[in-house]
């Protein structure tokens, strides 16, 4: 099998780049094959690694100087005019020429969409990227799209998703026939909007396995193993979803200061809620996929901390092995003539 190479964005995120160089390494140390490239301000990265074990040295590991980077909050005008110089650019560059396979980042998601549409473009009859991520369920795990890169999407691009997603959902987690269902605010079929009821007719008429609506409420249950929606809608969803979790947690921690009972009940329970954590921390799953790109790009948590940076690149190693993109491309070649017709859509 050949190595893989990823390209990290070492300035993206809140913490960078401490904890995406620790992130990194503990990433290399635990896979022996995949070749990093390090991008960002190469004097502050070298410190970083000098405060590794053995100065954070790996052959596997090269770092590329980057003059400049772009904040969280930084908006379009103003980080258009620098993007050559700063550290997202020059690791979409790495992917663009070949050197590396994949591209990561936690830093700001508008700039990573917009630079990496620009530089690597579209695959073949994708109108628009959608941001991709699992959630926790019930019953396992299920995939939201799209998670915020489309606010105003139309029918045509929700299809779009939906079998994106199939195709991810078929390769990585080797679901053959996943569920796809379409967010509304009821299960029947003439709830929703106008986007979500033309594009429900589409689906039902499509040779996938479409389930119909479900509600806000019913995404986290398991029913389904893809859940279709515009960008502006998922990422209220998730976004919603993450303060419920941090809500929670911060309740249980306070009752288990709150009684001697209450600190034996803890402890007692001590497995259950560590498994309960680990289930709901969005750093296991390491971020979200930009899937209709063309290329591999993850865009992390803007609070990523090493854990969630090294799941971020098994995710991006995995999907070039199991060569993502050419089966989303099939996806989309054997449905090209509905996608047409839908242009106007």
């Amino acid at each position: 099998m050949e190595p893989v190479a990823v390209a990290i964005d070492a300035m993206g995120g809140d913490h960078a780049p401490a904890e995406v160089v620790k992130g990194v390494m503990e990433f290399m140390t635990r896979n022996p094959d995949p070749r990093i490239y390090l991008v960002g301000k190469k004097r502050e990265i070298r410190r970083e690694l000098r405060r590794l074990p053995a100065g954070g040295m790996n052959e596997r590991l090269s770092v590329i100087n980057a003059n400049d980077q772009i904040s969280m909050r930084e908006q379009l005008l103003t980080y258009w005019r620098k993007r050559e110089r700063t550290s997202i650019q020059r690791a979409l560059d790495l992917v663009r020429r070949g050197d590396a396979q994949a591209m990561v980042s936690a830093g700001n998601t508008g700039a990573v969409m917009a630079l990496a549409k620009a530089n690597l473009g579209m695959l073949e009859g994708i109108g628009r990227p959608a941001l991709a991520t699992l959630i926790p369920t019930v019953k396992g795990k299920t995939m939201l799209m799209d998670v915020g890169a489309n606010v105003d999407s139309r029918p045509r691009h929700l299809v779009e998703f939906a079998l994106m997603g199939k195709a991810f959902m078929q390769t990585v987690h080797g679901i053959e026939n996943p569920r796809i269902a379409l967010m509304s605010i009821g299960e029947e079929e003439g709830k929703g909007n106008e986007l979500i009821k033309r594009t429900y007719a589409i689906l039902k008429s499509m040779d996938i396995n479409f389930i119909g609506n479900v509600e806000g409420r019913d995404a986290y249950l398991g029913e389904s193993d893809l859940i279709i929606t515009d960008g502006f809608t998922g990422n209220i969803t998730l976004k919603v979803a993450e303060g419920v979790v941090d809500v929670v947690m911060s309740m249980i921690r306070s009752e288990m200061r709150s009684s001697l009972q209450s600190r034996l009940g803890v402890f007692l329970l001590k497995r259950s809620l560590r498994r309960l954590r680990r289930r709901l921390d969005y750093a296991e799953i390491g971020g979200a996929l930009l899937l209709g790109i063309n290329g591999i790009v993850v865009i992390g948590h803007g609070r990523s901390n090493a854990k969630a940076v090294g799941s971020a690149l098994e995710l991006s190693v995995r999907m070039v092995r199991e060569r993502v993109l050419e089966r989303i491309s099939a996806e989309i070649s054997g449905v090209r003539n509905v996608l047409e017709e839908l242009s106007y859509a």
